[in-house]
């Protein structure tokens, strides 16, 4: 148990325990993107649950990038007073808050930004079709990412996370999926990771090295023509180099044809069916000595004690275990070790979807 709880550093950033909460859209937003109470006593149950580092929502840093109803936005100055309180009563509880920041790019829903969708190259997405993306709507994307960061800075965030995960801009711009430009932002592997390190660099020269960047990156797209693993550690070598904090490895491009979810649906019955992305953890430890957030089917406290001490992972990162038990945290940490009740029914998305904000269908009635 002592490693699991023992106090450590991301930059700038001082941890009571190893246990972070992964982003996770809760749908509770103000139709503007703007935080509210219910949104806020969220986030302080899970720091009244003793989760050391918690992960907002992804936040869109344009309204031509939002991914869904009630979700954050971080698009604009006014937005960030909204975040204050929620931030400070956060920290009143002893935990950390990081904001993730995101654009959808060709996933953008039409019916909420009103726009055609911009991605990398042209191309159908969930019968919509995105437009590629020009040189200075990309620069205007770089700006819109590290004003974004600011305001998540003046908001009292602890810093941010770069959402280059789940098939959104980002990943779309890594991914030989989407990615068919033949300019500087496309093309090898150094050419599509661009995007991200220039955004890192404009946040890095706003704010300083002392400000926490991290960055959520898919251990592989699950999806023929996609990012590979091999891929994800070239881009994780470039990203240790140029200085992030952490990355958090998940996976999936999170559509039809891809075969693996990053929300899996299914009981996890044993300890050999958790952890989705171990493998490829156990290949980042080899090689790259970023601090690594592994998310993914973890469910049970002596996998997640299994796998700090056998360092194949720096951070143990929740997302549904903490939807039905946000005291989850707690309850290991006061001797009840017993696994996380969440069966991964995925009804909790079910609300969200409908605009009521998410919960566990089982722990309370609609």
């Amino acid at each position: 148990m002592r490693k699991l709880f023992e106090i450590t550093k991301i930059n700038q950033i001082k941890l009571k325990n190893r246990f972070v909460r992964s982003a996770t859209w809760e749908g509770m937003a103000n139709s503007d993107g703007s935080c509210n109470e219910e949104l806020t006593d969220l986030m302080v149950e899970l720091a009244k649950g003793q989760v050391g580092l918690i992960i907002s929502s992804h936040a869109y840093v344009n309204p031509t990038g939002q991914a869904g109803i009630r979700q954050l936005g971080i698009y604009d100055d006014r937005l960030t007073f909204s975040y204050k309180k929620m931030v400070e009563k956060v920290h009143n509880k002893g935990s950390k808050i990081i904001m993730q920041i995101n654009h959808a790019g060709a996933k953008a829903p039409v019916n909420l930004t009103k726009s055609r969708p911009l991605g990398p190259s042209s191309m159908e997405i969930k019968d919509k079709h995105c437009k590629t993306m020009t040189t200075s709507e990309i620069s205007q994307t770089i700006e819109d990412f590290k004003n974004a960061a600011i305001r998540a800075k003046n908001a009292g965030f602890d810093g941010v996370q770069l959402h280059a995960a789940h098939g959104f801009l980002l990943s779309q711009f890594l991914s030989p999926f989407f990615n068919k430009r033949t300019d500087e932002y496309g093309g090898t592997i150094e050419n599509r990771a661009r995007l991200i390190l220039e955004i890192l660099r404009a946040i890095r020269f706003a704010l300083g090295k002392k400000f926490t960047v991290i960055i959520k990156l898919n251990s592989e797209d699950f999806t023929e023509g996609g990012l590979t693993q091999s891929e994800m550690l070239q881009v994780a070598a470039i990203l240790e180099q140029a200085g992030i904090d952490a990355i958090e490895l998940s996976g999936s491009i999170s559509l039809k044809i891809s075969e693996y979810a990053s929300v899996r649906e299914g009981r996890i019955d044993s300890k050999e069916e958790e952890v989705y992305y171990r493998d490829a953890a156990k290949l980042y430890k080899r090689e790259i000595a970023v601090p690594l957030i592994l998310v993914g089917g973890i469910r049970s406290y002596e996998v997640a004690k299994e796998l700090i001490e056998k360092e194949q992972t720096d951070y143990i990162s929740l997302c549904r275990p903490l939807i039905r038990e946000p005291g989850l945290i707690k309850r290991w940490q006061s001797g009840d070790t017993e696994k996380a009740t969440c069966i991964s029914c995925n009804k909790c998305f079910v609300p969200t979807r409908a605009g009521k904000g998410i919960y566990c269908i089982l722990e309370k009635p609609k």
